[in-house]
């Protein structure tokens, strides 16, 4: 399913060499830096209307006959109400993601030659069959739980969670969750899936690739109209990255096996009409019962990899000041989240600068207890030295001179601090 607007899925069909038997499918999602709406990086805090966070793709032929249609996806991302800034970029990020496709209808037509089209599709199967029986193990050892986490936004994000041991099956309910809401917090359905997926899949100690099958076992409940299944015209784009990782969190927190993570991802976007650019500043792992976590890793929803510095001010005219680990700030605990980072980026040119984070006003739980985390901070540098502090959602614009400074929230402890040996 759809998470918001940047992730563009592109999906190929796979036929039989010398038949026009549909096989498989293929499918490659890439985040694309800007696909319009009314801020660069269309992940605007102020947005309340899909259609203010970009282009509104509906299903599109993007390769017909063997040709790549340049000229009418140029059509679609030049012709909206807020168009993409750098449809040439969309342009090559498109024809990667069909050229990622192709490759994958090779590799399955070799699989296919060298095995059979029946032992490839068995294995399918297989694959889903083994990752599904190793969750119902994993789901007959939990118990009952519930848990609940507010968001700085004043949401409220609830799952109960009720095993049947004899069925080997277990319910995720998010009944009692916040209704949708008029900002840009909401989270399409897909994302709690993925969400639960997820955090069951790494309750498994077994090699497995993450798959559907680890959900054949779990029933997953989420009210039409909340803010993690809304209504269209609600706005989605802080739902992928900032709501999924609550939503990790509150799993986590409930099954009491993971401290609270820093619970964002600190989407910081900027750009003009030459420029676009975005990145997730990442924090400190949680802890959990016999280790504690690592300092300064992407966690839980968000696998992506910073720019490094030489790249990001050879491409963009910003100077990297400060990227640093924040000694001593995780949550403290028997066991320790590690510390999280700050980040300053001065910048050379005027730019937008918009901010999609969290955990700005509440601070990230511990469990068993260990110490909350600390919360995060977001400030603008101006040109005569005066700092201005920024919500947790925010967008400015920065003249040539003047920084953003992100100090990103930590996780929490697990366990009492005096029973640390």
């Amino acid at each position: 399913g759809g998470t918001h607007l940047p992730d563009i899925t592109v999906v190929t069909p796979v036929f039989g060499e010398n038949s026009p038997d549909l096989l498989f499918f293929v499918a490659a999602r890439g985040h694309h830096a800007d696909i319009g709406g009314i801020a660069p990086g269309s992940m605007s805090p102020k947005a309340s209307r899909i259609e203010e966070e970009g282009i509104y793709i509906d299903p599109f032929k993007l390769v017909a006959r063997g040709r790549f249609r340049e000229a009418e996806a140029l059509e679609l991302l030049t012709k909206a109400p807020y168009p993409a800034r750098n449809p040439s970029q969309n342009i090559a990020d498109l024809k990667a993601q069909v050229a990622a496709n192709e490759k994958g209808v090779t590799e399955l037509r070799t699989m296919v030659r060298r095995y059979g089209l029946g032992t490839v599709r068995a294995y399918m199967g297989h694959v889903q069959d083994n990752a599904a029986e190793a969750v119902a193990r994993v789901i007959a050892k939990l118990k009952n739980s519930r848990f609940e986490v507010t968001t700085d936004q004043g949401g409220l994000i609830k799952v109960a969670i009720s095993i049947d041991r004899k069925a080997q099956r277990a319910t995720v309910d998010f009944t009692g969750t916040s209704a949708q809401a008029p900002d840009a917090f909401n989270a399409p359905e897909p994302i709690t899936r993925a969400c639960v997926l997820y955090v069951f899949r790494t309750l498994v100690d077994d090699e497995i690739p993450l798959n559907a099958g680890c959900l054949r076992h779990i029933k997953i409940v989420v009210p039409r109209g909340s803010m993690l299944k809304p209504r269209y015209p609600a706005a989605v784009a802080a739902g992928n990255v900032e709501t999924s990782q609550t939503i990790v969190n509150c799993l986590y927190g409930a099954l009491g096996v993971l401290g609270s993570a820093q619970g964002t991802m600190n989407n910081l976007t900027f750009g003009n009409e030459h420029f676009q650019y975005y990145e997730t500043i990442c924090s400190g792992a949680p802890a959990g019962e016999g280790f504690d976590g690592a300092a300064a890793v992407q966690t839980h929803m968000t696998n992506s990899r910073l720019t490094d510095p030489e790249v990001l001010e050879l491409r963009y005219p910003v100077l990297l000041e400060r990227f640093e680990i924040a000694r001593g700030s995780g949550g403290k605990g028997k066991w320790r989240a590690g510390d999280g980072t700050l980040r300053v980026i001065r910048f050379l040119e005027r730019m937008d600068c918009a901010i999609l984070s969290g955990f700005r006003k509440v601070r990230p739980f511990g469990l068993h207890g260990g110490e909350e985390g600390q919360l995060g901070e977001n400030w603008v540098r101006r040109k005569d030295g005066r700092l201005e502090r920024l919500k947790g959602s925010d967008q400015t614009v920065l003249e040539p001179g003047e920084a953003i400074i992100i100090k990103t929230p930590t996780g929490g402890g697990f366990g009492k601090k005096n029973e640390r040996s």
